[in-house]
């Protein structure tokens, strides 16, 4: 399975590409809480299924209602929740979302296709959408998902998530499967004959290659998690020496605190790794939950990986 803002935008280069009219919604800003943050997307065509959510499900039914039954401009922006559109429609949590609208047409093919290579990619692409028309360009400047200034929005669209899971282990399996469920990307490295004979769910890539190679490859960006989860120094230790010279946002490896220690000697030792490269590690890896069962353990290991992900530090949990 693709994760979601992949799949939305996929559903509407379909769409269009069949002649059907097309709807792309993007939540803009949110006041007080809202279950879906700004960036968040749908994309809707009259009789089909929509793709993407906005909010739990409490704006989504009045909106496609809308976009199926009322004309609207073709860049427009709707309210929800307090001093919204909606009297009858309020959010559960007292919040309120800015939604923007956009009628697509064939002119937004070339665009769309650049935001799906984006998301699939390494970079970032900015979207600049003015009341008649949106442009692309590429982004090199860190930002807000979404910026107003004045008429104008801007839109940083980039890579999905991604999990690399180095070797494959009963908690290595659990890692994927959860990280479906949380919307990354993943891919599991495992160079050992026959460890993808009973390993092969969908949506899942699985390399019978060595991490450490996938990494040097360069298909690692800041975006990526790199998890060690095999407790075979073979496999761990070449990819946390390759790993801390990545832009994954997290990198960790499984083990006790004694078996952690034993880890970090032999990276300062045979792979030269200084106190800087060894800090990016993460050892023992995962929150401290009282795991003990794979799927309890890798429920910790993504918990912590969100947790770094969303800037929260350690001590505020």
């Amino acid at each position: 399975m693709q994760p979601l803002d992949q799949r939305v935008i996929n559903s509407a280069l379909q769409w269009l590409g069949e002649g059907r009219a097309t709807w792309l919604c993007t939540v803009l800003s949110t006041y007080g809480s809202a279950p879906r943050g700004p960036g968040s997307m749908l994309a809707f065509s009259p009789g089909l299924p929509c793709t993407g959510s906005l909010s739990g499900g409490c704006v989504e039914e009045d909106l496609l209602q809308r976009l199926a039954n009322h004309p609207l401009p073709e860049v427009s922006t709707l309210r929800y929740g307090a001093g919204g559109i909606a009297t009858g429609v309020e959010l559960p949590c007292g919040g309120s979302l800015d939604v923007l609208v956009e009628s697509l047409g064939p002119a937004h093919l070339s665009q769309l296709r650049q935001i799906a290579a984006a998301l699939g990619g390494r970079e970032r692409v900015l979207r600049s959408i003015l009341p008649h028309g949106a442009a692309l360009e590429p982004c090199d400047q860190p930002g807000p998902t979404v910026e107003r200034r004045g008429q104008e929005i801007l839109i940083r669209l980039g890579p999905v998530q991604r999990l690399l899971v180095a070797g494959l282990s009963p908690v290595a399996q659990y890692c994927a499967e959860f990280a479906q469920a949380l919307d990354f990307d993943v891919v599991v490295c495992d160079p050992r004959e026959g460890a993808f004979e009973r390993f092969a769910p969908a949506g899942v890539t699985c390399l019978a290659q060595l991490p450490a190679r996938y990494i040097a490859a360069g298909h690692c960006h800041a975006h990526t998690a790199i998890v060690a989860l095999t407790h075979d120094p073979r496999l761990d230790d070449l990819t946390l020496m390759e790993a801390v010279r990545s832009p994954a946002f997290y990198i960790g490896a499984m083990g006790s605190t004694r078996t952690s220690e034993r880890r970090f000697e032999r990276l300062r030792r045979s792979g030269g790794l200084d106190a800087a490269a060894l800090a990016r590690v993460h050892a023992p890896i995962g929150l401290k939950l009282g795991s003990k069962t794979p799927a309890h353990i890798a429920l910790a290991v993504l918990a912590d990986i969100v947790r770094v992900a969303n800037g929260v530090p350690r001590e505020q949990l």
